[in-house]
């Protein structure tokens, strides 16, 4: 057993390095008694801007913890400080089980979902095959840095399709509500995967879009070197399924059989939707959200939440998280401190918007997306698609307006809030295609934009009339989560009624974000070893 010692302060100063030191002084212990020690979190207390402070928590390992600890406590005490016993739930995988399998399990989709189901079973000896529509992390790359100079729409290689899925060109944040062993284990991965040691403590782990394909990539390689095989430009286009029971894929380059098949396809998986709904998979609408993006300058961000003190040269950019309460709550998402406004597109004809930034939050301007969530009662009509084709009209009326050029509609925030044009070109960090001007009410559904007319001066009186002061708008924000759900039996994890089909991630309707995504990866990765057993 070991200690967990909490509240642990270093000024924003001063190295981690000295944190073994200040152990050492708040438990009064010699420097060689600390035999182990890591930190468990680390959180930052800003309520005094002048004398901002690092707040720990740590484990530590010392001899003879289990008759000291009284001792120890007490000490701790005087020094504001708190010892408790720490017990660590261990990850564990599930004994093999006993079903046979005919072929190797198949996993649709390279997000994160998708990369740790077939991490996790490769891990395990089940060899994998991955299947991804797009292309590797690489020429993905190159792909969506030509649309961004202006080159062609490639329906398979962009922002949200390709090898990382639409988290690649993010934020990167590795935030999770959920805790225990899955998620460490999930953190775990991440920073072995060229990763960064502190997303397992940090409480706003944050990666960077020019980090994650590195990760991404080395998570690839370790699946292949565990025997599993990934193949590209291999899109499913139908299931064949007999007496409620999965037969095999039809792809792209092929009809291959599969009794098992996990279905990680991503948020924009449009045309799979809809493959799903004509062959009987059950999906139902649920609620998503969608909205706009604000962007605003970085400078002023960082003022707000730093004051006078240029602290950002030690914190780097900040960051914020806002709700304002009304009829339908207006709530920030994705928030990207010095990032980017970028195109959100899946589907040639269509518009959105989204926000990225890279590790260093560099960029002179802030980006957050503004969103509300829309009710099901709210859709398109009352079929399972129904919200799909909300996000689309949307969508369509953005691309119209843009001529064709994926032009970002943009509006200034106060001219949004006075019902009025804005005249001129306002500055933004949207570089493919340019801006145009537009009405930005006429791009969201009528709801979301009473929530914008109801929500923002709250947030604006918040900031003391800073939030509005130079913001701009652009939109629409419509891949914020998915607008249906494919449904899955709790126990078994599988489709109801075929089996061997395992939805999975944030295109499934379990999932909110990179971590959340690989954490469902990983329980269907568990919940198959426990039914199959692994092909000789």
């Amino acid at each position: 057993m070991s200690l967990r010692v909490s509240n642990i302060r270093l000024s924003v100063d001063e190295p981690e390095a000295a944190l073994p030191e200040r152990l050492r002084r708040v438990l009064g212990l010699p420097a060689a008694d600390i035999a182990h020690w890591r930190i468990l979190r680390k959180s930052l207390d800003a309520r005094n801007k002048g004398a901002l402070q690092f707040v720990y928590s740590t484990e530590i390992t010392i001899p003879d913890e289990q008759a000291r600890f009284a001792q120890l406590a007490s000490q701790a005490r005087k020094r504001q400080a708190l010892v408790e016993r720490h017990v660590e739930e261990p990850f564990i995988m599930p004994p093999v089980g006993g079903q046979p399998l005919s072929h190797r399990p198949v996993i649709i989709g390279s997000g994160p979902a998708g990369l740790a189901a077939a991490y996790f079973l490769a891990e395990q000896g089940y060899r994998p095959l991955l299947l991804e529509r797009g292309r590797p992390v690489r020429d993905r790359i190159r792909d969506v840095a030509a649309f961004d100079a202006g080159g062609p729409f490639d329906p398979e290689s962009n922002y949200l399709f390709g090898e990382g899925g639409a988290g690649t060109f993010s934020d990167g944040k590795l935030t999770c509500r959920g805790t225990g062993p899955d998620v460490r284990r999930v953190l775990e991965l991440f920073a072995a995967c060229k990763g960064k040691p502190s997303i397992l403590y940090d409480y706003r782990p944050h990666l960077g879009s020019n980090r994650l394909p590195a990760v991404v990539k080395a998570l690839r390689q370790r699946i292949e070197a565990l025997g599993g095989e990934i193949r590209f430009s291999c899109r499913v286009e139908d299931l064949d399924l007999a007496d409620g029971r999965l037969r095999g894929l039809n792809t792209s380059s092929g009809y291959l059989p599969a009794d098992v098949a996990v279905l990680a396809i991503g948020h924009s998986a449009r045309d799979t939707y809809r493959m799903l709904v004509e062959r009987g998979v059950p999906l139902v609408p649920k609620p998503f959200q969608m909205g706009v993006r604000i962007e605003q300058s970085q400078e002023a961000v960082n003022r707000v939440k730093y004051g006078a003190t240029r602290l950002e040269e030690k914190l780097g950019s900040a960051d914020y998280a806002l709700v304002a309460h009304g009829p339908h709550d207006l709530f920030t998402f994705c928030m990207c401190a010095g990032g980017h406004v970028i195109p959100s597109v899946s589907e040639a004809g269509y518009f959105g918007t989204n926000g990225m930034s890279l590790s260093g939050r560099d960029s002179p301007f802030a980006n957050s997306g503004l969103v509300v969530t829309v009710p099901v009662e709210a859709f398109d009509g009352n079929d399972v698609l129904a919200g799909v084709r909300l996000q689309q009209r949307y969508e369509a009326r953005a691309y119209e307006l843009s001529r064709n050029e994926y032009r970002c509609p943009i509006q200034r925030a106060d001219d949004f809030l006075a019902r009025r044009p804005t005249r001129d070109l306002p500055p933004s960090s949207y570089t493919r295609g340019g801006l145009v001007l537009a009405d930005i009410a006429a791009l969201v559904p009528p709801l979301i934009a009473e929530a914008l007319h109801h929500g923002l001066p709250q947030l604006d009186q918040r900031w003391r009339g800073r939030f509005l002061a130079e913001a701009t708008l652009v939109a629409p924000e419509s891949r914020g989560s998915a607008p249906v759900r494919i449904v899955r039996e709790d126990d078994s994890r599988q489709s109801p009624g075929v089996v061997g089909l395992y939805p999975i991630g944030e295109g499934a309707g379990y999932a909110g974000g990179i971590v959340s995504a690989a954490v469902d990866g990983l329980r269907t990765a568990k919940a198959i070893v426990a039914r199959y057993a692994r092909i000789v």
